[in-house]
């Protein structure tokens, strides 16, 4: 199981890897003149991008959350309401990572430490709403499971997360 996993995050990156410097480049393309087509390119391609992680992330927990067909059942509308929960959040952070390449290179203090407060505010978010679903988790599948689910479900987080933030520059290199 280690294996596949390890294959599949390493697939699932190169897949965040590869689409993140495009929507770069086409929102600094959106920056420098025809400003509104561009950037209804850019979420365009950002939703296009999140659904198709959304959709690589579920099969790779089906691959390796091993479910009987009874737990598979009750598991994955469970599983569904949750992503639907965790979109919500994510929308928020999505719009900060909007908000920092707007503003980067004309960033103030006072911003700067708005979008640190609002990201972390994000963060609290995502582990209140993990902490929600345990026990709705719990009523579903065994503990053993629940746990597998949220470390490879923390592990994919991590490397999206990784992936995209290495996309983006320090906030004092705009100086």
């Amino acid at each position: 199981m280690r294996k596949k996993l390890v294959w599949s995050l390493a697939l699932l990156g190169s897949a965040v890897g590869v689409a993140t410097p495009t929507l770069a480049k086409k929102h600094q393309a959106a920056q420098s003149g025809t400003a509104s087509s561009q950037s209804a390119g850019v979420d365009q391609d950002i939703q296009l991008l999140r659904l198709d992680i959304r959709s690589k992330k579920k099969q790779l927990i089906a691959a390796n959350l091993k479910l009987t067909d009874d737990e598979s059942t009750k598991f994955w509308p469970v599983y569904d309401q949750y992503t639907a929960d965790l979109v919500k959040v994510n929308n928020e952070k999505y719009a900060l990572i909007k908000e920092y390449a707007n503003d980067w290179g004309t960033m103030t203090d006072e911003q700067a430490l708005s979008l640190t407060n609002r990201a972390l505010a994000v963060d609290k978010s995502v582990s209140e709403l993990r902490i929600r679903y345990v026990p709705i988790f719990s009523k579903v599948i065994p503990g053993k499971k629940v746990a597998t689910f949220y470390q490879i479900e923390r592990r994919i987080q991590a490397m999206i997360d990784l992936q995209l933030s290495s996309q983006l520059p320090l906030v004092q290199s705009q100086e």
